[in-house]
């Protein structure tokens, strides 16, 4: 069958499908979890996937899943992010979490995937493997919790990918794609370039000498005034980063002392520090470090820092993003210039072992992390997605996978594991001074 009737097919089984994927997206987003602990999520997953006759396994990195389907040489991950953000502000929050990030598109376009290649029968005429991947945990929220888990041995990363790539739940995988919430275009526009922050994690912990705040204020060691010290003296550092290196730091004080009538011998701050490459984000957390450092050297007290990497940068294939756009052109605006955004995301771990792309799509507006986040277009936001991945499949694994191969080998060129695990370990540090 020629590769166009494929496609015609494949898009055809997505539509006939298409309010089912919809309403799946409807229920997911009606009940958000946050990173590991995405349970009721995942089993709705397992629901679908059970639905369409796949084999599959399941409790990876706590909650991910993974089925696969399809025979060849090569095989092509479409993943889908299973946890919601903290946004407490949300109309549709629970609790503090909402999927105010997109995350209940991704699901139903990497279903939809499925749904096309599977119920058209057009994977029988293709020559490769294809893994729908439901990944837990990639939005950076509750730190301690996940250094709960790191420290209880559940975990080594506190980011999904990292993980399912130690465990080597990407070791059979050539080459990934997903689509990514734009946020704040309605209309049918998409960027299959895409470029994000390398982050690394850190908790900082001041530790002063209590003592009664009024009556006897000079026998205490203040922690809040050396937090709120050492948070000044990074402001100061701000001018020295370069704007081509997109460096942000992202505090938050989660701790400032323990009663108002006792100065604070407690205080403690969670954040990221980002930059456009990995060793920007290494000279950007040095600095930080030393600017924090002194505000504890100014009042006396101890600080402890800890650093965790978060997230590798997000590099883009080339070969993949003409192979996409070429399918996308058909039914979007495809922008042919970066989209650079200084967040992060854990694709990029996987963007550094494998060739990968991460397009952004319109049909959304309000900004993502946002109470006015929300899908306007759901064929744009859910639907054309599934349909660009699956025609991009079709091209990757027609003619015996002859483009597919090719791709594939770029893999060989990208980081090994084990020299990206161990770039991972090198960057745990603590501090205690």
């Amino acid at each position: 069958m020629k590769r166009d009737q494929l496609k015609k097919e494949v898009c055809e089984a997505i539509d006939n499908r298409k309010d089912e994927l919809i309403s799946f997206a409807a229920d997911i987003r009606r009940n958000p979890e946050l990173g590991f602990k995405e349970h009721r999520t995942a089993r709705q997953v397992k629901n679908k996937f059970e639905e369409l006759k796949l084999e599959y396994v399941e409790g990876r990195a706590i909650t991910g899943l993974k089925a696969k389907f399809g025979e060849g040489p090569v095989n092509i991950a479409v993943i889908g992010e299973l946890d919601a953000v903290i946004c407490a502000s949300h109309p549709m929050a629970v609790g503090n979490a909402a999927h105010a990030c997109g995350h209940d598109a991704q699901l139903a376009a990497m279903l939809g995937v499925g749904v096309g290649l599977i119920e058209s029968r057009v994977i029988r005429s293709l020559n490769g493997v294809v893994t729908l991947f439901a990944t837990p945990a990639e939005e950076g929220v509750e730190y301690d919790y996940r250094r709960r888990l790191v420290d209880e041995g559940k975990l080594e990363f506190m980011a999904g990918k990292q993980e399912l790539i130690r465990l080597g739940d990407f070791d059979d995988v050539d080459m990934a794609m997903m689509c990514h919430s734009e946020g704040t275009v309605a209309g049918k526009t998409i960027w299959p370039k895409s470029s994000t922050n390398a982050s690394i994690s850190k908790k900082v912990r001041y530790v002063g000498k209590p003592s009664h705040y009024t009556a006897a204020p000079w026998e205490g060691v203040n922690a809040l005034n050396a937090a709120l010290l050492g948070l000044q003296a990074v402001n100061a550092l701000r001018e020295t980063f370069k704007d081509e290196d997109y460096v942000r730091f992202t505090p938050i004080m989660i701790k400032g002392g323990e009663s108002e009538n006792a100065v604070p011998s407690d205080a403690q701050i969670n954040s990221y520090v980002k930059a456009s490459t990995m060793e920007a984000a290494i000279d950007a957390n040095k600095k930080v470090n030393r600017a924090l450092i002194s505000g504890s050297n100014a009042i006396g007290t101890h600080i402890e820092i800890d650093d965790f990497c978060n997230f590798m940068p997000l590099e883009y294939n080339e070969s993949l993003v003409q192979v996409f756009s070429n399918n996308a052109s058909q039914f979007m605006d495809v922008r042919k210039e970066l989209y650079k955004t200084a967040g992060s995301t854990d694709m990029g771990d996987v963007s550094m072992i494998m060739p990968a792309i991460h397009p952004f799509v319109g049909g959304s507006v309000g900004g993502i992390h946002r109470e006015t986040y929300k899908h306007v277009d759901e064929e744009t936001a859910f639907i054309i997605p599934s349909k660009i991945m699956a025609m991009t499949i079709v091209d990757l694994l027609y003619d015996n996978a002859r483009l597919g191969i090719k791709i594939a080998l770029e893999k060989r060129r990208r980081m090994p594991k084990e020299e990206y695990l161990k770039t991972l370990r090198c960057l745990k540090r603590k501090i205690n001074k």
